[in-house]
C-alpha cells in the first residue's frame, strides 16, 4: 500500500522521541481481519475513547491507546497523517465515529486527510468525507513556536505576530 502525499517528520520534544522502544507503539492494521483482532482485542471502555494513530509512509493506519505519543506510535518515523480517531459499531460495522489531525507531535495539515481515507478504505471502515474535526497548526514566524490557528484567527497566541495561511510547520517536510 503505497501513498504519496506530503511527509511529516516528528516535530515535538526530542526527549520524547528518544524514549521510543520500537515496536512497542502500536499496532499496524492492513485488512479488515486486523482491525478485527485489534478491536476484539480491546475492552468495551478502552473503545469510547479516542485512539491515537498514524498513517506511516506505507500508507498502512497504525492505532496506540489515546494517551500515547504519536512519535511512539509510528516508531520515531515519518507519517502521512497523524491525530486522534473513534470508531462504533453501526449495522454489524466498524464506522469512524470522530477523527482529527491533532498532533502535536507532528502537526500535521489539514490536506493530510486523503492518506487517512486510504488508510481506513483498505481496511473497509466507514469513513466520514473529511477530519472530522480539523486542526490548523502553524508556525509563528515571530517567535518560532507552534500554535493552532482557532476561528480563523491566523494571530501568533505567544507573541501575538500574524501567522502564514498556508502550512509552515516543517521546512523538512516532502511533498
Amino acid at each position: 500500500m503505497n501513498v504519496r502525499g506530503r511527509s511529516y517528520r516528528y516535530v515535538g520534544p526530542a526527549d520524547l522521541k528518544a524514549a521510543i522502544r520500537p515496536g512497542r507503539g502500536s499496532r499496524r492494521i492492513v485488512s479488515p481481519a486486523d482491525f478485527a483482532h485489534w478491536a476484539a482485542g480491546q475492552a468495551a471502555v478502552e473503545l469510547l475513547e479516542p485512539f491515537t494513530f498514524v498513517v506511516g509512509m506505507d500508507g498502512a493506519l497504525r492505532l496506540a491507546p489515546r494517551r500515547s505519543e504519536h512519535v511512539a506510535c509510528a516508531n520515531g518515523e515519518r507519517v502521512l497523517s497523524a491525530g486522534e480517531i473513534s470508531f462504533t459499531r453501526e449495522a454489524d460495522r466498524w464506522v469512524v465515529d470522530e477523527v482529527s489531525n491533532q498532533s502535536t507531535g507532528y502537526c500535521p495539515d489539514v490536506v493530510s486527510w486523503p492518506a487517512v481515507a486510504h488508510a481506513l478504505d483498505a481496511i473497509g471502515i466507514g469513513r466520514p468525507l473529511h477530519f472530522t474535526h480539523p486542526v490548523v497548526f502553524r508556525r509563528c514566524p515571530g517567535c518560532q513556536e507552534c500554535t493552532i490557528v482557532r476561528e480563523d484567527d491566523f494571530v501568533c497566541v505567544f507573541c501575538g505576530s500574524d501567522l502564514p495561511k498556508a502550512w509552515n510547520i516543517d521546512a523538512d517536510s516532502r511533498c
